[in-house]
């Protein structure tokens, strides 16, 4: 009897230890999983928002593209009696998410192989010569504050590029062929980060953006605390070119979830949007002029039992930080 208790008792022991090894493995795993899932995640993100802008023609003395409205008009049909589209030009816009809930970033940018390059619209056209365009692209086309979207149907002809619509009295401005012009939109569903739709990753819970800004258009470092929210409305709806123009960069937190389930709560609400050392399940340490965006999990009543990963990464837009200095 004394032999049969003290094997059961060693049983039981070895029995909670495998219980025990198996559920730290399990946890380990998880974060493993969520650890690879976020640096894919931030790594396709960051590579796609630092083009953001590319093929706009802004490499140049007058830099016109920055001068125009957010959205050019373009006549789609070529019929006077509808009315024209505004087509966005900014590079970067962050959709807010209320009350904690997760943004979504739009990248915008063209596929010409030709980086933007502005040219003056020619007094004799050359059949021969496409000015880097090809049958298809998106024209911006700008004089002065003065922009207009078209698109080219035809290269080369008799008379060189055939812009639908017709762009009038272009004498005096220029154009750029941006190839076609297209909007990436990342967003959260679920537990998927969604590339227009596509899922690129799994495990992401929450997604949380800001702008980076300067203090003027042709300045290009960003302040410590320069990170506004898309919630301001000069930062969202009615953003001026002025304000679209001093966006430099991206900051981007991804909060991955573990997979597995702890049967006890592990991970607390941040402790504070405002501090330089904050505690629990916070996107990055705030000020008290700047807080930190708040993450809010809330929806699910059980996502305290889950362990998580943040990803806080600031991101340059290339194509706005090497654009010309004098906007």
């Amino acid at each position: 009897m004394v032999g049969l208790a003290i094997g059961m008792i060693a049983t039981l022991v070895i029995v909670q230890v495998a219980a025990m090894f198996e559920g730290q493995k399990r946890s380990t795993t998880g974060t493993a999983d969520a650890q690879t899932a976020g640096s894919i995640a931030i790594y396709t993100m960051q590579r796609q928002i630092q083009m953001a802008g590319y093929g706009l023609p802004v490499f140049s003395a007058q830099n016109q593209a920055l001068n125009c409205a957010d959205k050019p008009l373009v006549d789609n049909d070529a019929d006077p009696d509808t009315p024209e589209v505004g087509v966005s030009i900014t590079p970067v816009e962050i959709v807010n998410g209320a009350g904690g809930a997760s943004d979504q970033i739009v990248v915008r940018k063209g596929t010409t192989a030709f980086g933007g390059v502005p040219l003056r619209f020619p007094s004799a056209p050359d059949q021969n010569n496409i000015l880097s365009c090809r049958d298809g692209d998106t024209v911006l086309v700008t004089n002065g504050t003065k922009c207009a979207m078209t698109t080219v149907s035809g290269t080369p002809t008799a008379a060189g590029i055939v812009f639908s619509p017709v762009i009038t009295d272009p004498a005096s401005g220029t154009f750029a062929c941006l190839g076609r012009w297209q909007a990436t939109t990342y967003e959260v569903s679920g537990t998927n980060l969604l590339e227009s739709g596509v899922q690129i990753a799994g495990g992401v819970v929450n997604m949380q953006a800001r702008y980076g800004i300067t203090l003027a258009g042709n300045v290009n470092q960003i302040t410590p605390d320069a990170y506004v929210d898309a919630v301001d409305p000069e930062w969202g709806a009615a953003m001026t070119a002025g304000n679209r123009n001093r966006i430099k960069a991206i900051r981007v937190a991804l909060v991955i979830r573990n997979s597995v389930k702890e049967k006890e709560d592990v991970t607390a609400a941040c402790s504070s949007l405002t501090t330089a050392a904050p505690t629990g399940l916070c996107a990055w340490a705030g000020t008290v002029a700047n807080p930190a965006p708040a993450i809010d999990l809330s929806a699910d009543p059980d996502w305290k039992k889950y362990r998580y990963r943040v990803f806080d990464t600031l991101i340059p837009i290339r194509n706005m930080i090497w654009s010309a200095d004098k906007l």
